[in-house]
Parts: C-alpha cells; sequence; structure tokens
C-alpha cells in the first residue's frame, strides 16, 4: 500500500512542484486547499506524513502542527522560508519532527521522508491510524471513545459513545428508537425503553459539559434527532 502524503502549502507552484516530485515515488498526494480548517482536511486525507509550511493564511503552521498533534502522531516536516534557529526550536517544540528550509534540494526531502516512514511505519512500529468521525468540527475518536470540540475532550462510555456516533452519522434527520435499540443492544426486544433515555440523557449532559447545549432533541413517540448547534457558535 502506497504512503500518503499531506503538502500543506500556499504557495501553488512549490505545492505543485512538490507534489509532482514525490508522485515519483509512487506516493499518493494531496495538496490543502481549506487554509482555515487543515485539521479537518487531516482527518479527510488520513496521511501517513504531512510537510507543513510555517507562514500560511489565517493560522500559522505551529498552531495547525499543535492541531493534528491532538490527533495524530504521524511524521511532520515543516518546510519553511524562515530560517532562523528559534523557528527550528519552535517547530519541534510544538511537536515537529524535523525542519527544512527553503531552498531546499528535492532529493534531500525525499530523503528525509523515507527515513521518517520507515522509522514510524517499519516491521517494528505500530501502523494503526486513528480512526475519526467529524461533524462540524465535532470530532468522535474511535480508539479512545472521547468526543472532542473547541479543544475540549470529555470520555464516552460504550454504549454512549455508539449512541451518538448513530445521531451524529443522521446529524439533522430523525433516528428512530428501534434503530437505536438495535444498535446499543443485541436483543432489542427485551430492553426497556426507559433504559435508552437514561443514555440519551448521560450524552447529553457529556455534550453539555464541552459546552454545547440543546443539540439532541427528543421526537416523541418516534424517536431522536441531534441538530449541529455547536456550529452556530464558532
Amino acid at each position: 500500500m502506497a504512503h500518503t502524503i499531506f503538502i500543506v502549502e500556499d504557495d501553488d507552484k512549490i505545492a505543485s512542484l512538490l507534489k509532482k516530485h514525490i508522485e515519483r515515488y509512487e506516493y499518493k498526494v494531496y495538496l490543502a486547499s481549506q487554509f482555515n480548517d487543515i485539521k479537518k482536511e487531516f482527518i479527510e486525507y488520513t496521511p501517513h506524513l504531512v510537510l507543513l509550511d510555517v507562514n500560511l493564511p489565517r493560522f500559522d503552521g505551529f498552531y495547525w502542527c499543535r492541531q493534528i498533534r491532538t490527533i495524530s502522531n504521524c511524521p511532520i516536516i515543516f518546510i519553511s522560508a524562515r530560517n532562523s534557529e528559534m523557528d527550528q526550536v519552535m517547530a519541534i517544540e510544538n511537536g515537529a519532527d524535523d525542519y527544512i528550509t527553503k531552498p531546499f534540494n528535492f532529493d534531500v526531502v525525499m530523503a528525509k521522508i523515507k527515513s521518517l516512514l520507515r522509522r514510524t511505519y517499519g516491521s517494528y512500529a505500530n501502523t494503526i491510524q486513528p480512526h475519526i468521525y467529524e461533524v462540524s468540527g465535532l470530532y468522535l475518536f474511535y480508539d479512545q471513545h472521547v468526543v472532542e470540540w473547541e479543544q475540549r475532550k470529555v470520555e464516552l462510555t460504550k454504549k454512549e459513545f455508539i449512541l451518538l456516533e448513530c445521531l451524529l452519522k443522521k446529524v439533522g434527520k430523525i433516528v428512530a428508537r428501534e434503530e437505536l435499540l438495535e444498535a446499543l443492544w443485541n436483543d432489542a426486544d427485551f430492553v426497556d425503553d426507559n433504559t435508552l433515555s437514561v443514555n440519551v440523557t448521560r450524552v447529553r449532559k457529556k455534550l453539555q459539559s464541552l459546552g454545547i447545549e440543546n443539540a439532541i432533541e427528543t421526537i416523541r413517540g418516534v424517536g431522536y434527532k441531534i441538530t449541529d448547534t455547536w456550529s452556530e457558535t464558532t
């Protein structure tokens, strides 16, 4: 399986040249396009390695490096025209693995990419990528049973996590009680409806602890619906 490289560079010419060169080595390459939400694009592509510029629109590369580090340990290499020692120190302190200054040599870039990929995804490395689901900036982390919003996290029980996942995958639509019961319990016929209501109440409280109010609505006699009310406050 070819490794995936995510290039976060707002200079179209540099980004295009990097992409073209890296693809010669049969890597899959994605270029960032949503510079206001690099974290979202990162989750969409789930890359094995990131090439990250420092000077970017809205937020700089140090910010996005920190954001990526909240959800992944994949290798991050800064490529920047800023060549001061302090910039390199800041890059490492913010979670980067390496720093290359512009103008750069393509062969050096490839050597560093290959080295980090071998070190991270070699036969003795843990190659499992985190499974993450995102809706309007709200993140579900499958490997941790954690929900995150605005850099705040809360842990969910297994049942709470499944319940929230079912609702989020049909955001804005009604999810029938029967569907939720079947997802949460193998034999829904022997589960009291009140048990589902209790779990919904618990999920509501967990969301409230993140600052999210009135997201889950009870549709009497039918089921429940979640609306991305949290997106209105960002």
